[in-house]
């Protein structure tokens, strides 16, 4: 398949296009990276010097320590809690399901920024939560500031990952293996050990990548709740910012590292899962059974209280949204005066946010169908191609993606720097995969038949893709299009580079108003965020027609 000649003809030109578009976009930008990594900031000349300084210098590279302390912290934490709660809502009957599987969504794609934010709301100095155990109890809270804070935001709002992952491959195993195993004498306990949780690990090791890769990446969590412990995307950032007047060759050093893990880590990954991978089809699936006695309150103790942890960082924007503030001060009684500032002040950032989403979205979509047309109708080199390199941004951080951008379109012929469209095609090159992943797979299900039956009606093949295969493909499309949207109006670490005061978006304008400790103003912003995100995420579970959601 992949040595087929290449006709020239439709196809043909949107296949040149494509490629032209993320060789422009994606393969020139890191190449600009790279060779700014190795470039001298004063003469230009090629020099080692930045990766030296890097490597040379503690507070550099024990950034780099740090982020791996946190990443692999998180990602432990992640599976000892995702895991668990994945096998006892697929094995055992557990009291409101659907609500859980909802709010662990919710929490999910709602940006880990605004969980930051929300613990230091209520376990900051002045926190809601540090002055209660204070003032009333005389206890001493513990600080959410630093390492903690980060852990504590990250693996409440990761979990879901490992949850989701695990939730799918116990839903394909058979439960035929577990009953031959019981009739072995196998217990309970022993049968999780040796049968379930090696059927499941390719899939917990994909959920655990997911994990590492969000942590490893995030850039607002680290930064407004860090205070002192440092991690790769901030220093980045931080240098970047400092050197913009000149020639930011250092972060451009730094921020190569940091794609050379990403990227090493993503092909060990694959390479595990592959050698550990298999088919399995559940023609029995597991029939959940009702969770009973001392294990079964433990059960739904321990989900609770996860689900609730995971869902504070909402319900405090949502209810902080609606008090009266004095300066960064909460006060008693309840106003929309932070609704009235947030109009009046950021209407333009809820503006952007909006209109450059909408615009994303309708490029994603078109590429998305576009490009799983071509990787799995009409398979060549030039296809296989762009079908991978379309997913290398699923692992590049976005603070990266956004200084690649701005180091290549800086100056002219294509001068982009300060202009919506370079953050339009931050959005498009860094979200694309969620609506290509839907769309190839709805592909996948409809048959070629039907296409081959237009064209022997008269039909031409570039009239059937958009009159019959498009069509039915729709629904996928759209599933992955709504969270392509929600990742989008949700995205601060590229946005955060790439801004200007005419361009910021919703994200970058909560963010600047917590530096600030407008936290009203934040909250508002906040809250309109987490609406907007729920009211998309039911629309994606109407198209779809399932609570389920395939990362």
């Amino acid at each position: 398949m992949s040595k087929a000649k290449i006709k020239w003809d439709f196809w043909s030109t949107i296949t040149v296009i494509i490629m032209a578009i993320f060789a422009l976009f994606l393969v020139y930008p890191l190449f600009s990276l790279f060779v700014s990594g190795f470039q001298d900031p004063q003469t230009g000349e090629f020099t080692f010097a930045n990766f030296a300084k890097f490597f040379e210098k503690k507070y550099y590279y024990q950034s780099m320590l740090n982020s791996f302390k946190v990443t692999v912290s998180v990602t432990i934490l992640s599976i000892l809690i995702g895991a668990p709660i994945a096998y006892f809502m697929t094995c055992y009957k557990i009291k409101g399901k659907g609500l859980i599987e909802v709010l662990v969504i919710i929490s999910m794609l709602s940006p880990p920024f605004i969980g930051a934010y929300s613990w230091i709301l209520l376990g900051g100095r002045s926190g809601v939560l540090t002055k209660f155990f204070s003032n009333l109890l005389g206890i001493q809270m513990p600080s959410v500031y630093g390492f903690g804070g980060i852990l504590l935001v990250f693996t409440l709002k990761l979990y879901p990952f490992i949850y989701l992952y695990v939730s799918g491959a116990l839903k394909k195993i058979d439960v035929s293996l577990s009953e031959a195993a019981e009739s072995l004498g196998c217990s309970s306990v022993k049968k999780v050990v040796t049968i379930i949780i090696p059927l499941i690990l390719p899939t917990v090791l994909a959920g655990a990548l997911l994990v590492f890769m969000n942590a490893l990446a995030d850039f607002g969590t680290p930064m407004l709740i860090g205070e002192g412990f440092s991690v790769m995307p901030v220093i980045i950032y931080s240098e970047f910012i400092s050197e913009v007047g000149g020639q930011a060759n250092f972060a451009a050093a730094m921020a190569g590292i940091m794609v050379l893990i990403t990227a090493i880590l993503f092909i060990a990954q694959k390479y595990v899962v592959n050698k550990k991978s298999f088919t399995m089809s559940s023609l029995r699936p597991i029939q959940p059974k009702e969770a009973k006695g001392v294990g079964g309150f433990l059960m739904h103790a321990f989900i609770y209280s996860a689900v609730f942890l995971s869902i504070i960082p909402q319900l405090t924007v949502i209810y902080t949204s609606f008090l009266k503030t004095k300066g960064s001060m909460f006060t008693s009684g309840f106003s929309l005066k932070s609704y009235q500032t947030v109009f009046k002040n950021a209407g333009r950032a809820i503006v952007n946010s909006y209109l450059y989403g909408i615009i994303a979205i309708i490029i994603i979509i078109l590429l998305g169908m576009f490009i799983a047309y071509i990787s799995t109708r009409r398979k060549n080199i030039l296809t296989n191609t762009i079908d991978s390199i379309t997913m290398f941004p699923y692992i590049i951080p976005g603070s990266v993606l956004g200084i690649t951008l701005l180091l290549a379109f800086n100056e002219r012929p294509l001068l982009l720097s300060g202009t919506a469209t370079i953050l339009i095609i931050a959005f498009v090159i860094r979200r694309l995969p969620y609506t290509l992943r839907s769309s190839a797979a709805i592909l996948y299900q409809i048959s070629p038949s039907m296409e081959e039956a237009s064209i022997s009606l008269g039909y031409s093949p570039v009239r059937t893709f958009f009159k019959v295969t498009a069509v039915m493909m729709l629904p996928g499309v759209l599933a992955g299009a709504i969270l392509s949207w929600i990742t989008v109006i949700n995205e601060l670490s590229a946005s955060i580079i790439l801004y200007t005061g005419n361009t910021r978006t919703m994200s970058v304008a909560i963010y600047t108003e917590v530096i600030r400790a407008s936290y009203g103003t934040a909250a508002a912003l906040s809250t309109i965020l987490t609406v907007t995100t729920v009211i998309s995420l039911l629309i994606f579970f109407k198209l779809s027609g399932s609570k389920d959601v395939h990362i």
